[in-house]
């Protein structure tokens, strides 16, 4: 029977040992041993909050190409970043971005703090990023637990209290078995076993550096862990989006308020997103005027587009009109575009759906 507590020593070392030799190759990482730029380091924390390792990848690259350095990356325009941010999801990790670059230019004259606390008080870092930074970038002794240092744990001690009840053991544990040196390599190594060994599924128990350790390999119920508490039922929210096209093409984008879900982003207008669903002819009724209905010469509903956001799922109603007048129609944030240069445009996923499903269509 395996201890309850691992020993700290020889634990740690199996894993840094394991590392020196399968580190996995990151564009944001150094070799171990070797401490990265805190810069780097940081971007690529907030870019795969969310977000998998190989979707990161080439926006990491785009973002050092077009912003080398944090100062470079405060000077930009907002809609600078979130328009090379498109694709990537939650937007808000965008904005707080940007609002970071520009208090650590500025208030730091572009050094990143070492200390965990500093980091803290910095927008869109919060306890896990700042201490994946000051471990990685500065190798403090600070505990770092991801999804995959999650799932490591709750199967090393065999943790039965669901997620995420379970994240404040979870740490207590991860704290307990943290060197104090190396902690960054450390926490990357961890990270990579739970990436491409100790995986959700199929673990590959006989290729971990510490299965000899693990209260779950000794059981042999691995999968069983993490628990999780049985999902919420996600609710359905419906609107009607309007694709708004003027004679010679270009069509109607409206630019989100900064601050809730796609954030400063842009979009083709529609109506609230709720529960309940409205009628096309309702919608068109509510939201434009009398002399706006009038003077519109085709309207036509195209295939319905569906997207899931983390808290529900969404369907939206394409309806295109087209007027002849519509170079009159004015809208608050709105901004007359051609589709063939909507890349250049901070589309969120989203919209970019409603844009393929209305110019499919037509095809």
């Amino acid at each position: 029977m395996i201890e309850q507590k691992p020993p700290q020593k020889p634990f740690s070392a199996a894993i840094l040992n394991w590392y020196d030799i399968h580190a996995r190759r990151l564009p944001w990482r150094s070799p171990p041993g070797e401490r990265p730029d805190p810069y780097h380091v940081w971007l690529s924390e907030i870019m795969l909050q969310q977000t998998t390792v190989v979707t990161v990848g080439p926006y990491f690259d785009k973002f050092l190409t077009l912003w080398p350095t944090v100062h470079d990356m405060a000077a930009a325009p907002l809609d600078g970043i979130l328009t090379a941010w498109a694709g990537l999801g939650y937007y808000a990790r965008a904005r707080n971005l940007h609002k970071c670059a520009i208090t650590i230019s500025k208030e730091f004259n572009g050094h990143f703090p070492k200390d965990r606390d500093q980091l803290l008080s910095l927008p869109g870092i919060g306890p896990y990023t700042a201490a994946a930074i000051s471990a990685i970038a500065f190798d403090k002794a600070e505990v770092v637990v991801d999804g995959n240092i999650e799932r490591i744990v709750s199967r090393l001690y065999r943790i039965d209290t669901p997620l995420p009840a379970a994240k404040k053991e979870i740490t207590i544990r991860a704290a307990e078995i943290t060197p104090k040196r190396c902690a960054g390599d450390y926490a990357q190594a961890l990270m990579d076993i739970g990436a491409t060994i100790c995986t959700p599924r199929s673990p590959s128990c006989g290729g971990c550096p510490v299965s000899d350790f693990c209260a779950a390999r000794a059981t042999g119920d691995m999968e069983r862990f993490p628990v999780k508490a049985p999902k919420k039922v996600k609710p359905t929210r419906r609107a009607v989006v309007f694709w708004l096209e003027r004679p010679n093409g270009f069509v109607l984008l409206r630019r989100r308020e900064e601050k809730g879900l796609l954030g400063g982003m842009m979009e083709f207008p529609s109506t609230e997103w709720q529960e309940e669903t409205i009628p096309v002819e309702t919608a068109i009724k509510n939201f434009f005027s009398n002399d706006f209905q009038k003077r519109a010469n085709r309207i036509t509903e195209k295939a319905m587009v569906r997207h899931t956001f983390t808290h529900f799922h969404l369907e939206l109603q394409p309806v295109v009109i087209s007027i002849k007048e519509l170079d009159k129609f004015v809208m608050p944030r709105g901004q007359w575009a051609e589709p063939k240069e909507f890349g250049r445009y901070a589309l969120p996923t989203l919209m970019t759906k409603v844009a393929r499903t209305v110019i499919k269509d037509r095809d």
